[in-house]
């Protein structure tokens, strides 16, 4: 009874007429099947690209500049360095510091790329934490508070 319960068992015999079945469907549904496969594969990266074009804030088609474990701040960092320019005609002197703090910052996150992981991540923090405060300074002098 209990045997019963669990379902048909793969006996042996059972397995070798699968694998007898297989050897003569396969190679007739293989060639029918890869076009679809083909497909889905590239419909599934292609929507990958744009979740991870989203979670980084820039466009598909910049997404190949922003790579490695820096990206996310990569990506901040540029963003930052576009909304400068509309303060440079205001204020040029806070826009040719920042944009000296924004070169630093970057070398920062690139550096840390061969770093060590906990090291790599204190270094990505402490990035992060600048670009924080920079972009609320930012934030207050367009106004936005």
């Amino acid at each position: 009874m209990a045997r019963k319960a669990l379902g048909p068992r793969l006996t042996p015999s059972k397995a070798k007429n699968l694998l007898g079945v297989a050897k003569v469907v396969g190679p007739v549904l293989i060639p029918v099947l890869a076009p679809f496969a083909a497909k889905a594969a590239g419909l599934v990266s292609d929507q990958y690209d744009h979740y991870r074009a989203r979670r980084l804030g820039v466009g598909i088609e910049d997404l190949t500049k922003y790579t490695g474990k820096g990206a996310r701040l990569h990506a901040r960092i540029a963003g930052f360095a576009q909304a400068l320019d509309e303060l440079r005609a205001k204020d040029p002197d806070y826009v040719t510091e920042t944009e000296s703090r924004l070169v630093k910052l970057a070398a920062a996150v690139r550096a840390s790329e061969r770093m060590p992981t906990p090291r790599r991540k204190a270094a990505h923090r402490a990035v992060s934490s600048d670009l924080d405060v920079l972009e609320n300074d930012l934030l207050r002098r367009l106004g936005v508070s």
